[in-house]
């Protein structure tokens, strides 16, 4: 039995490439799939569907019969793969991994995008050299996308990578509602994190700035219900909203517990408690 293995940019696409391939229907095909086909964010992590595949042996005429019957059959109960039957499995299996790692890992992302130490340990030509590599990736990676985005800038110092990126279409890189720019900081946060131990802290024009006076707004009244009451928490808050919030009322509250939530839908609050003390 000759096996092949054949690449497409869909399942679908590798399916009548293995047809023409073995000059046969799919039906008469047995095939593994070894790796479904994603789209990727800017045009990274994107990868092609590979199927490994090998024509059906049919030893005479009366087994071809056998096969064709025992094949209708096979065909009629797990059904002939088209384009929604395949795509949707795998688009459910990745998102669901992808979801899973992101409210796993996203916890550690929020509580140090706005992470410093006084003691990076980075002398300033250090800090030149990798702000200026960070500098030339992050603008290859924006040439390379469907935005017109003209600015790329990145200090490195207190151990975290300040970037700014400006441009047209500044406004579609952050997405309605941030989502947009959720995703761009949270790829970015991973490579800069894994590749240089760095943290990150991502402006797009001036969003950061704008969230920050209205998060500002939001907090005075939870401020206060602490200062009263010593504890409170936030209403389910979005992306980069959870992360000032946190930066915010850290700073205010330097003496008490705060700490992000995972409610049962996955939505993050922010609790504000007294630390737990035992007397000895």
């Amino acid at each position: 039995m000759v096996m092949k293995k054949i690449e497409a940019p869909t399942l679908e696409e590798a399916y009548k490439r293995a047809s023409d391939e073995f000059n046969c229907s799919i039906t008469e095909l047995s095939y593994e799939i070894i790796q479904y086909p994603r789209n990727g964010l800017f045009g990274l992590f994107k990868r092609k569907a590979i199927i490994v595949v090998a024509r059906k042996v049919v030893e005479d005429s009366s087994r071809a019969v056998e096969q064709s019957v025992e094949n209708r059959r096979e065909v009629k109960k797990e059904d002939t793969p088209t384009s929604t039957e395949v795509k949707q499995p795998a688009t459910t299996v990745d998102d669901d991994r992808d979801r899973k790692s992101l409210i796993s890992n996203d916890d550690k992302v929020l509580d140090n995008f706005f992470a410093s130490s006084k003691n990076s340990g980075r002398d300033i030509s250090h800090n030149i050299n990798l702000a200026s590599e960070i500098e030339k990736s992050i603008d290859r990676l924006m040439k390379s996308s469907c935005f017109n985005i003209d600015t790329v800038k990145v200090e490195v110092f207190n151990n975290i990578a300040h970037v700014f990126i400006d441009g047209r279409d500044a406004a579609l890189l952050i997405g309605k509602e941030g989502y947009r720019y959720n995703a761009l900081s949270y790829m970015l946060f991973n490579w800069v994190n894994d590749r240089y131990g760095l943290y990150l802290k991502l402006e797009i024009a001036e969003f950061i700035k704008t969230q920050e006076e209205m998060i500002e707004n939001y907090l005075k009244p939870i401020i206060e219900h602490i200062e009263k009451n010593g504890r409170g928490k936030t209403k389910p808050l979005d992306g980069i909203l959870v992360q000032i919030a946190l930066e915010k009322l850290r700073d205010r509250f330097p003496n008490k517990y705060v700490a992000i939530k995972t409610s049962k839908d996955n939505s993050k609050f922010i609790v504000i408690n007294n630390f737990n003390t035992t007397k000895s």
